[in-house]
């Protein structure tokens, strides 16, 4: 059995033979635009974004067929040639063999080591990548030879990076084409591209981008020629695991100074040979590196050339990233612990990659989508809450007046950007996740003024929920809601999110439930956009409407009487029942506010009281739970029970018993529980059909949906895929994590744990998921991990395990205490604890179960912090007031001792 290891509490961990399992990738990364992945074998690739490729892009299917790699080869003096990568025709030979050398893999928070044995030759190597925190943007291999034998050993070395310089759309389009663009020179110590022009889908433009590779010795040898060209290098019938140029020594570098126009390029670096002792070793730097000239590139690549610079960024580069995960667990389970530091990290690589520059993705052009930026910023405001404000009040600037938002984000926080495709597309579920985030964020912060704060509008030619065209906006206007006065227009907070829930609420479909539209969550549930309907997601809206409701009242404490509105929305705080029951009615009230809103709008006001508001919010919101309950709920033929989550575009139910066999999905249910749509009996079987239907322990737990034994195309994509991949049955971890959270919140204490518990326990185990440390966005059939780092389902677990397993969570800015832990994640002395930043302190929260009692039979007995007891713990509640009065230099431990109720 196969098994990494951790090796300290930052989960840094340790891997024998990472290459005999495929598809592994590693991400590492910087704040400044760098954006790399590295194999174990140094494949992978390096960008700055879609168009800035440094590395030859690549997919998962290109980590085994693809021969572009890092390399760095060994001239042996009267032995052979070895790869210090192991990227050698040969050495892959051995790979199944006695012959196959000795490797290993550690790896921490955006660093990565493979050390490699060689089995033919006295000669081991130690390569060490990472990309500096410091903002350079450059990436460095840092590549350590020793003697392993008995004897000196001559080697001679030569980094062979192949530099692509370019756009990914240019791996097919146009490739040979813009290679003819390129030109090379050399400098004292490496390969510089600047090619003269760009050719990708914003057209030809002038090149602005400098890429480079340089290299040197730890003790400042400078290199002895060059190989700028992959023709050359290579040689005629020649690769890169087998280049003519590193098996034919007459084949000799050009100096600094060379130039070269119109090639592949290519940054080979030579060094002078060199004599290593026995047990000696010697160490060479290779960066690789993005800039605006050559110069500068030059510059930037000296300060890491220089002695021992690149120890010292490495080690201040694990530092910064090791304590910018500063949420650390202590469990029955150290493994569990050190697991879940690779789960905080990854909503961090999402700021970073987006969902598009790791081998697997999703989107393929770069950036993150409207989902994306909410539930991100969950993880941020756990971790590194700071500025995470005014990151919510932009975020709001991509609403739509219709209630719809923008579906492009910019680079820039708060840049949203018209459809360049004008292709009209619809999510149902985009409404749900600001309310979600900002609650979370008032929760944590007791700063409900946020809602009363103003911002703008996004504006392009979509209008009437993407049902029409405004053909009277132009370009040249600019993308913000303008009155009919031309001035641009500025609601507050609390207006964006009434507009996304109450145009939802409108927005009905023939049975009276929220139109599916393109999709919700389930991005492929995109073919029921005329008579599909989301149940699963208009129960989410419920819920929502009805806690908006309850910080509407809340902000009396803020001296709010009377909030004001666009004059419009008065329309859509109609507050009759019998409106709510008509369809018909409800669809054309919606068409009546969108048809007004279309363009501008008057720029006048109205008033409502906040009493009156969160009424109407309140009574809507019973009215969607009391209709789904009166009509989703299943009963079948073997008697089980769960809720129908969906209607398809021939306005069929698509859940219960059929034909074919039975038809469940996960994300009804998860949805109908957290929502409170599902009673506590109905949640009880609710999990029984769960178990029954979509469990399955050998591939890490709950499934998304069970085999419809259809291409269902009157309802999405996702049928399309093969059963047990993707959306269409697999585990999907985001709705795993979800349906855990919900559970939990319910008080379904032991059902949420043996969610969760199932999905780490596969992940952990390498020979069955074939990945890294973290959680993947599903795992297939065979049970590998899918989709790895990437994906929101660590922000949700995150929030699971600190807010309701831990039960460390905001209540109106007070810190509260709910624990839900079993027996089992206590450690020996019966302690369990969090480590986080509360209110700009740091905490460390203990739970202490002296007579290791179940969940439901304790209670918390005392609370103490810093060892003085609390004495005003009202409701297991410690003041915000009494917190940041703590000393912010220091860390304080709160003790919570549990009794039996």
């Amino acid at each position: 059995m196969r098994r990494y290891q951790y090796i300290d509490k930052n989960g840094t961990f340790r891997l024998e033979n990472p290459e005999l399992t495929s598809y592994l990738y590693f991400p590492i990364a910087n704040e400044n635009g760098v954006m790399s992945c590295v194999t174990p074998f140094l494949g992978g690739d390096s960008k700055m974004g879609q168009n800035t490729f440094l590395l030859a892009p690549v997919s998962c299917e290109d980590l085994h067929n693809n021969k572009s790699t890092r390399n760095f080869w060994c001239r042996i003096k009267g032995q052979g040639i070895w790869s210090a990568t192991g990227r050698s025709a040969a050495q892959e030979a051995d790979l199944f063999t006695e012959d196959k050398e000795e490797t290993a893999l550690e790896a921490g928070f955006m660093w990565h080591k493979v050390t490699r044995v060689s089995k033919r030759y006295p000669l081991s190597s130690e390569i060490i990548s990472f990309v500096p925190c410091s903002g350079e943007t450059a990436e460095l291999m840092v590549v350590t030879l020793r003697n392993q034998g008995k004897e000196v050993l001559t080697v001679a070395p030569t980094a062979a990076i192949p530099l692509y310089g370019r756009s990914a759309d240019n791996i097919r389009d146009h490739r040979h084409v813009t290679s003819l663009l390129h030109h090379v020179e050399t400098t004292k110590n490496g390969v510089v591209l600047n090619p003269t022009l760009t050719f990708d889908e914003r057209g030809h433009q002038k090149n602005r981008i400098v890429y480079g590779v340089f290299g040197g010795s730890e003790n400042g040898e400078e290199p002895i020629g060059f190989y700028p060209c992959t023709p050359d290098f290579i040689g005629e019938g020649g690769s890169l695991e087998h280049p003519g140029t590193i098996f034919d020594s007459r084949r000799k570098p050009v100096q600094a100074g060379a130039s070269l126009d119109g090639y592949e390029a290519f940054g080979g670096i030579a060094f002078a040979e060199c004599a290593l002792a026995p047990g000696e070793d010697k160490t060479y730097i290779i960066v690789m590196g993005y800039g605006s000239s050559g110069e500068k590139l030059n510059i930037m690549a000296d300060k890491f050339l220089a002695g021992d610079a690149w120890k010292k960024s490495l080690k201040e580069t694990r530092r910064y990233w090791e304590d910018k995960v500063n949420v650390t667990y202590t469990t029955g389970s150290e493994d569990f612990d050190r697991w879940m530091k690779w789960v905080n990290f990854q909503p961090m690589l999402r700021r970073i990659y987006g969902c598009s520059f790791l081998p697997h993705h999703d989107y393929g052009r770069g950036g993150r989508g409207w989902r994306d930026l909410w539930q991100d910023c969950l993880a941020l405001l756990i971790m590194n809450p700071s500025g995470v404000r005014d990151m919510l009040i932009s975020n709001f600037g991509g609403v739509r007046m219709d209630g719809t938002n923008a579906t492009i984000i910019g680079s820039g926080q708060g840049e949203f950007i018209a459809d360049r495709n004008n292709i009209t597309r619809v999510w149902m579920d985009h409404g749900v996740w600001p309310f979600l985030t900002t609650q979370f964020y008032i929760m944590q912060s007791g700063d409900l003024s946020l809602l009363l704060k103003e911002t703008t509008y996004f504006k392009d030619p979509q209008a009437v929920r993407g049902d029409e065209k405004d053909t009277l906006w132009k370009p040249e206007e600019g993308n913000q809601v303008r009155t009919s006065d031309g001035k641009e227009y500025r609601g507050s907070i609390l207006e964006h999110l009434l507009l996304e829930h109450l145009c939802a609420f409108y927005d009905v479909g023939e049975h009276n439930h929220i139109r599916l539209r393109g999709a919700d969550w389930n991005d492929a549930l995109d073919m029921a956009k005329a008579r599909g309907e989301s149940v699963a997601f208009t129960s989410v809206y419920g819920s929502n409407l009805e806690q908006m409701a309850e910080l509407i009242k809340g902000l009396k404490s803020l001296g709010v009487e009377k909030l004001s509105f666009l004059k419009e929305m008065e329309l859509l705080l109609n507050d009759k029942e019998s409106l709510y029951e008509d369809v018909a009615m409800k669809q054309q009230l919606l068409r009546n506010y969108c048809e007004e809103c279309s363009h501008t709008i008057t720029g006048e006001r109205m008033e409502i009281s906040c009493e009156k508001l969160a009424q109407g919010l309140k009574n809507k919101a019973a009215w969607i739970r009391s209709h789904i309950r009166r009509t989703e709920w299943i009963n079948n033929k073997e008697g089980y029970s769960w809720y129908n989550g969906y209607y398809d575009n021939q306005g069929r139910a698509v859940e219960g018993d059929f034909t074919g066999g039975i038809r469940m999905m996960l994300t009804s249910q998860v949805f109908a529980i957290m929502s409170g749509t599902a009673t506590k009996e109905q949640i009880r079987k609710i999990t029984y059909a769960a178990d029954a239907f979509l469990y399955d322990e050998k591939i890490g737990g709950y499934k998304l949906n069970t085999d419809f034994h259809e291409v269902k195309d009157d309802l999405g994509r996702m049928f399309g895929f093969a059963y047990g991949t993707k959306e269409n049955g697999s585990v999907f971890s985001h709705m795993v994590a979800m349906y855990a959270n919900a559970l939990y919140q319910r008080g379904f204490v032991p059902e949420g744990f043996k969610a969760i518990q199932t999905l780490y326990q596969h992940c952990s185990d390498f020979d069955k998921s074939k990945i890294y440390p973290g959680i993947p966005e599903y795992i297939g059939p065979e049970g590998r991990g899918c989709y790895h780092y990437l994906t929101g389902s660590a922000s949700w677990l995150m929030l699971t395990v600190l807010t309701e397993m831990f039960g460390v969570k905001g209540n109106m800015g007070d810190l509260f205490l709910e624990p839900k832990l079993m027996p089992e994640q206590f450690d020996v002395v019966r302690k369990a604890s969090v480590r986080l930043v509360f209110a700009d302190r740091k905490l460390r929260v203990q739970y202490h179960n002296a007579k290791g009692l179940k969940y439901g039979e304790y209670k918390i007995d005392s609370l103490a912090i810093d060892g003085d007891l609390y004495e005003d713990c009202r409701n297991h509640t410690i003041l915000r007031s009494d917190i940041t009065n703590l000393d912010a230099a220091k860390e304080h431990t709160i003790t919570a001792v549990l009794i039996e109720n």
